[in-house]
C-alpha cells in the first residue's frame, strides 16, 4: 500500500466485498421500559439479495449496488463501475479471497486496465477488511430489528444508507505510515 501512495498520490483505494440482506429480520440487544418485551415481527420470508460495496478507506465513501448474483462477472462489471467513475485515478483494491474474486474475466479486466492493482486479505481475517466495518454499521442502524413489511423498502433503506453515509473506519490511520495519512 506504501508504494502505491507514493507511487499514485492522487489513487483511490478500496476496501471490496459483499453481503447478503434477508428480509427476515436478525436480532439484536434493544433498551426497552422495565416490564416491557419488546416485540419484532419475523416473517418466514426467506427473500434475500446481495450488495456489492466498495469503500473510498480514505474518504469515507462508500459505492454499493444490489445484485442477485456473486460471481466472477458481476465482480467485473462492478469494478467497471469502479473505473468509470474514477476514470483517470489509479486504484488500489482490497478484497477478500471469496471464489468470485478470481477467474478469466477478471484477469482479462487487469490485463486490460493497468490502473486497478488488486491485493488479497490474508485468509480468515475479515475484521482486516474495512468494507466488513461498514456492512455491521448498516446492518445496526437499519436490518437488525427492523419492522418493514415488504422487501423493496428494507433494500431501498440499506441502500440510500450504503451510499449516502460518510463512514469513518480509520483504517487508513491504523495500518498506514503516518505520513500517508496527510497524503
Amino acid at each position: 500500500m506504501t508504494d502505491f501512495v507514493q507511487t499514485h498520490p492522487q489513487g483511490v483505494i478500496v476496501a471490496l466485498d459483499q453481503m447478503s440482506l434477508y428480509f427476515q429480520a436478525t436480532l439484536t440487544r434493544v433498551w426497552a421500559p422495565v416490564g416491557q418485551t419488546p416485540v419484532v415481527r419475523i416473517t418466514p420470508n426467506r427473500d434475500h439479495l446481495h450488495f456489492y460495496g466498495a469503500l473510498d478507506v480514505r474518504h469515507g465513501r462508500e459505492i454499493a449496488i444490489p445484485t442477485d448474483e456473486e460471481t466472477t462477472a458481476m465482480t467485473v462489471n462492478f469494478l467497471m463501475v469502479r473505473l468509470l467513475l474514477f476514470p483517470t485515478q489509479a486504484i488500489l483494491l482490497l478484497l477478500d479471497r471469496a471464489p468470485w474474486h478470481f477467474g478469466p474475466e477478471l484477469d482479462q479486466l487487469l490485463a486490460e486496465n493497468d490502473r486497478l492493482e488488486l491485493v488479497y486479505f490474508p485468509p480468515a481475517c475479515p475484521e482486516l477488511n474495512p468494507q466488513e466495518h461498514v456492512w455491521e454499521q448498516a446492518r445496526e442502524a437499519i436490518g437488525h430489528n427492523h419492522d418493514f413489511r415488504q422487501f423493496e423498502p428494507l433494500i431501498d433503506a440499506f441502500d440510500s444508507y450504503l451510499n449516502e453515509t460518510p463512514f469513518d473506519i480509520g483504517f487508513m490511520e491504523q495500518y498506514a505510515p503516518p505520513i500517508l495519512c496527510e497524503v
